[in-house]
């Protein structure tokens, strides 16, 4: 028979049983102290270089874990949910500070994973909220545990029939950015994490409209979303907010996809002026997917750079999704990589490259079991590849 972690109750729906945490709200956030305190409880892996400080305004005082936690993929079962929540507390009793995740993913189980162990853990005095920093995105229309009978008749009564979601902001049947549809996100998001505060909240793939709405009707959206953002600081329900994207800021000018930095920052200012929050953006970067380092589709104030190059100037912390490709970059990587960057495992190699990117803070690794938590958590105890070393990976044409 499984056993629950403590602080978690069964939830009944239909035919299927899910963990969910107890109702109450966790204050706090992350802090300079807190994160500090954390760092301090692994002296190896911070000598390893293991924890940094994102060069971004009021992000900067956080150290924060070289590897983070996401929680995408999984299936939707009971079994599932504990076998995250148990991976969750022993990435955070191994040095691993920093969790993603997304209100759609796993219909909204691994939000609720995160909050049952996080909650465990500070019950238990082995951790305290300001030592985690705990991400998560909205965007996409989710589903509540399961997947409903009828998907269409459920998102319709569920968001649009409840104004929650305005029809006519609905791009391609299952995204919106409506500042409405956020603020019942982010509300769902806290109970279901159990969390007061939220440290940050990304729009999640916000490129996907640029496929049904013209550009200037996407950038009144995104600054809209933007000025809802800045109220959700003041309200102290989040502290800071960005994109999480998959294809806008790592394809070239002029692909129907693609948005420039400089005017997303340019949006941010007219919500929020010089004291604005937005801080984090999220783009894939790995073996296979190289883009963010090695094509230069970014400008500001006439420079032209890839996104890592200029994240500092930008005042932004940047975070790596797919290190592993999902599960492709586990296998099959050439001898001769793991030869130069002296690993022999194929999965230490991929987690060693997307970590060690000058100007990234966080390379996330979708980890459900806790053995996979083991695995990874072995690299962060490795010192980071100098500058020197990283670029010496590419060729010259692709540097």
């Amino acid at each position: 028979m499984q056993t629950l972690p403590p602080n978690t109750i069964r939830k009944t729906t239909g035919k299927h049983r899910l963990l969910v945490t107890l109702i109450h709200m966790i204050d706090g956030f992350a802090t300079s102290a807190g994160t500090a305190r954390y760092r301090d409880r692994f002296p190896s892996l911070a000598h390893a270089g293991h924890f940094r400080q994102p060069a971004a305004p009021g992000v900067s005082d956080l150290w924060l874990s070289s590897i983070g936690l996401g929680t995408y993929l999984g299936e939707t079962d009971v079994a599932s949910d504990i076998s995250y929540t148990q991976s969750i507390e022993q990435a955070l009793r191994s040095g691993i500070n920093v969790l993603d995740t997304a209100i759609n993913y796993r219909h909204q189980r691994s939000e609720r994973n995160i909050g049952v162990a996080i909650t465990h853990l500070i019950d238990s005095g082995e951790l305290h909220r300001d030592e985690v920093l705990v991400c998560t995105k909205a965007g996409y229309l989710p589903f509540d545990t399961e997947l409903p009978a009828d998907q269409r008749d459920y998102l319709r009564k569920e968001y649009v029939e409840t104004g929650v979601a305005p029809s006519g902001e609905i791009a391609g049947g299952m995204h919106c950015m409506a500042a409405s549809y956020l603020d019942d996100q982010l509300e769902r998001s806290r109970r279901n994490t159990g969390f007061g505060t939220l440290d940050v909240f990304y729009l999640h793939n916000p490129e996907s409209q640029l496929g049904y709405v013209p550009a200037d009707t996407f950038r009144d959206r995104l600054r809209n979303a933007f000025r809802w953002a800045e109220d959700a600081v003041k309200d102290k329900r989040i502290r800071w907010y960005g994109i999480a994207t998959w294809n806008a800021l790592r394809v070239a000018p002029g692909d129907r996809s693609y948005m420039s930095l400089e005017q997303v920052l340019d949006i941010a200012h007219d919500a929020g002026g010089d004291d604005h929050h937005f801080r984090f953006v999220q783009l894939p970067l790995n073996l296979a997917m190289t883009e963010a380092y090695g094509l230069g589709n970014q400008t500001l104030r006439g420079e032209r750079g890839s996104v890592l190059s200029l994240a500092e100037q930008y005042g932004i912390a940047v975070v790596a999704s797919a290190t592993l490709h999902q599960g492709q970059l586990t296998h099959g990587l050439p001898e001769k990589l793991k030869e130069v960057m002296g690993l022999d495992s194929d999965t230490e190699t991929a987690v060693q490259f997307v970590r060690s990117a000058p100007g990234l803070a966080t390379a996330l690794i979708g980890m459900s079991r806790p053995d996979h938590v083991l695995e990874n958590v072995k690299v962060a105890s490795r010192p980071l590849m100098t500058i020197e070393e990283w670029e010496g990976l590419f060729s010259p044409a692709e540097s």
